[in-house]
């Protein structure tokens, strides 16, 4: 039978394959074999677990819009200052082959602020 020799640089992965496959089923057998049901009830399991004090009320509470909108405006700005960073270090450099460099960081604020302005028009930073 006539096989590729290409095929050969495969093998590698093959193998870790069967490696990775035969070491997880070892794992969950011996699991199975040597781990016991455990020292808990299954009463136990469902007790406080947290600070020791009986949870009140319903977890499954409704928080307000607002809350997720300000932090999605949060990181809206904080990925904004995360693409000023890489500008800031080839501001110098760049500077020296004209101010276009410049004139893109200023419309990046113009942007900015006319998007917090409309923001701030809509109260959308306003708790109450």
């Amino acid at each position: 039978m006539w096989v590729d020799p290409d095929s050969f640089h495969y093998l590698p992965i093959l193998v870790l394959m069967i490696i990775g496959g035969v070491v997880g089923v070892a794992l969950l057998a011996a699991n199975a074999v040597l781990g016991g049901k455990g020292k808990y009830s299954e009463s136990a399991k469902f007790e406080v677990y947290e600070c020791g004090v009986p949870p009140e009320g319903n977890a499954r509470q409704q928080f307000s819009v607002r809350y997720y909108v300000v932090g999605i405006v949060f990181l809206l700005f904080d990925v904004e200052v995360v693409f000023m960073y890489p500008w800031a270090v080839v501001y110098k450099k760049f500077l020296t082959q004209g101010n276009f460099i410049l004139t893109q960081m200023i419309t990046f604020f113009i942007i900015l602020l006319v998007g917090y302005f409309y923001l701030l028009g809509r109260k959308g930073l306003n708790w109450d």
